[in-house]
């Protein structure tokens, strides 16, 4: 019985001690080195508040508009940049995370599913630092010193900064199968456009809940090296996803289906941030582009003032193409691969075959070619639609459609002009708002008085939809979704109120059909995902899942 003992006692003291080897090599592996930026006098240096929701420090500047946008300036070196935009946006910067981690939460209720996640993560993000630049670094390190202390339990400060500018390209990578990442955008130039010059619109479909796209922030920003700048971003992140430079060069992501990456690369807002700060023309960014090794796949439209057009850098982790079109007056862009090195991969294919994106690019390039000479209102029109081809009704928020409902925000650029109109919340349907680079970045140093920025006149007004019933049925529709997602049960009312509440979309009955299947009515649920198979269903994965779901019900009958 000692024998036995003893033997049991050596094999928990070895299996503590290999488990004790291997959390101690798990942060030796992960272990992320701080910057060491020379820190001068900026972080002395205190912020003022000189009106309501408006903040200064020194020439530095954050303030609300009346149009509910946060507008933030800053100039200087990387790290000084950085200890601006931590001491700036502070309360809205730990806002912005708070709303990330409680959807994370939504989207993983487990906890043991969240804590591997966080060592996945960490252990994939490992040499994440090598691949940023070491301005970027000391702009995402001097942020970070003003990080909220809540959330130091998933990691520390300058590690969470550093890989929630990675979130975009992980996320979308492990969505794999049920890619619903769906931003579309377009441009046109010389004979499309009403006064012949560049005019570029686009989606920004990354939906992270409604409150994470509360506060938007238009960042202007002014660095010792490189263009000045603007993006429309949030805070705490130093990435570009939508902007323009002064120079009249434009940026805009397009995801595209990918491998799960194996690796840590450069975050795809990064390139884009470093195009934006560093590039005038397209050859340009191009090179940038190439000589970054990347996460995911990615399709970048690049506006080109000097070029007076478009063309899509397109990426993955191990290629890189410029795809200038085959139209020689307008392009469209959507989320699959279009030029000769991307066009026949596997991947590629295979997203064309079952996401939404080709239905998607045949519908812009429909409703771009249903206006001879666009204008600014034309794109924001176009941004804002939510039907099909030829006008069909496919349901509020459906995939296939421009406008899905869920954008961050909408936005149409004038590179030769350097004017750019920035949507206003919910979505793109609330007021876009013009603002003129020249003139921001002419009295930006001097600004002493909480002012109006933006060019009121040239501003397009909210999309009349708002003032709607068929708004308000969208929000019941979200309300009762949200409730179904959370396993609340529903009464028989609340069926019939949601089906109503949005009788054209696939996934109203996708969802009620779910319900009912989990509650053991497997006859009412099937009656549901028929009629979901009759409605314009966005993706093969989604109606796979239907018919897999049928299958399944009526093998059990």
């Amino acid at each position: 019985m000692n024998r036995f003992v003893k033997i049991a006692g050596y094999i928990t003291g070895g299996i503590v001690a290999l488990m004790v080897l291997l959390v101690a090599c798990f942060y030796f592996y992960v272990k992320i080195e701080e910057p060491q930026p020379d820190f001068a006098n900026y972080l002395e240096q205190e912020r003022e508040e000189i009106d309501t929701d408006f903040y200064k420090i020194g020439d530095n500047w954050l303030k609300k508009s009346d149009t509910g946008l946060w507008e933030l300036y800053v100039k200087g070196g990387g790290f000084e940049r950085g200890v601006m935009e931590g001491k700036l946006q502070k309360e809205l910067a730990a806002q912005q995370e708070e709303a990330f981690v409680n959807q994370i939460y939504k989207m993983i209720p487990s906890q043991f599913l969240l804590r591997q996640m966080k060592y996945f993560i960490a252990y994939f993000n490992k040499d994440l630092d090598h691949h940023i630049t070491q301005e970027y670094q000391e702009e995402i390190y001097g942020e970070s010193l003003f990080a909220s202390d809540e959330y130091d339990y998933i990691a520390p400060k300058y590690h969470r900064m550093l890989n929630y500018h990675a979130a975009h390209d992980i996320g979308h990578a492990l969505q794999g199968k049920n890619f619903k990442v769906g931003c579309t955008s377009f441009a046109a130039w010389g004979d499309r456009t009403a006064d012949s010059t560049l005019l570029i619109g686009r989606n920004f479909d990354f939906f992270v809940g409604d409150e994470f796209a509360k506060n938007k922030v238009i960042n202007f920003v002014n660095p010792d090296e490189g263009y000045k700048l603007m993006m429309v971003s949030w805070a705490g992140m130093i990435g570009a996803v939508s902007g323009m430079n002064e120079k009249g060069l434009t940026v805009t992501l397009n995801a595209s289906e990918s491998e799960i990456p194996t690796t840590a690369a450069t975050p795809i807002s990064l390139v884009a941030r470093e195009i934006l700060q560093y590039a005038k023309n397209i050859e340009e960014a191009y090179v940038i582009a190439k000589k970054r090794k990347v996460f995911v796949s990615e399709s970048l439209l690049i506006g080109s003032s000097e070029d007076g057009k478009t063309a899509i850098i397109e990426v993955s982790p191990t290629k890189t193409d410029l795809f200038e079109g085959t139209q020689n007056d307008y392009q469209i862009c959507s989320n699959h691969f279009q030029g000769e090195v991307f066009k026949n991969d596997e991947i590629n294919l295979n997203n064309l075959k079952q996401s939404s994106s080709a239905y998607r690019f045949e519908l812009m390039t429909e409703l771009v070619n249903e206006k001879p000479k666009l204008t600014v209102k034309d794109a924001v029109d176009i941004l804002r639609n939510q039907n099909g081809l030829h006008g069909k009704n496919v349901g509020m928020g459906n995939e296939m459609a421009i406008n899905q409902l869920i954008a961050h925000h909408g936005i149409v650029f004038k590179p030769e002009k350097l004017q750019v109109w920035v949507s206003t919340n919910p979505y793109q349907l609330g007021e876009f708002v013009c603002y003129d680079l020249n003139k921001i970045f002419a009295l930006a140093d001097t600004l002493k008085t909480k002012v109006e920025l933006y060019e009121r006149p040239l501003n397009i007004a909210e999309d009349p939809f708002l003032k709607s019933k068929d708004y308000q049925n969208f929000i019941t529709f979200k309300k009762l979704k949200a409730k179904v997602q959370s396993g609340t049960d529903i009464s028989e009312e609340e069926i019939r109120t949601l089906e109503a509440s949005n009788p054209e979309y696939f996934d109203t009955y996708i969802l009620i059909a779910d319900y009912l299947n989990k509650r053991g009515e497997g006859e009412r649920a099937l009656a549901y995902y028929n009629k979901a198979l009759t409605k314009e269903i966005a993706t093969g994965y989604e109606k796979e899942k239907v018919l897999a779901a049928i299958k399944e019900i009526k093998e059990e009958e």
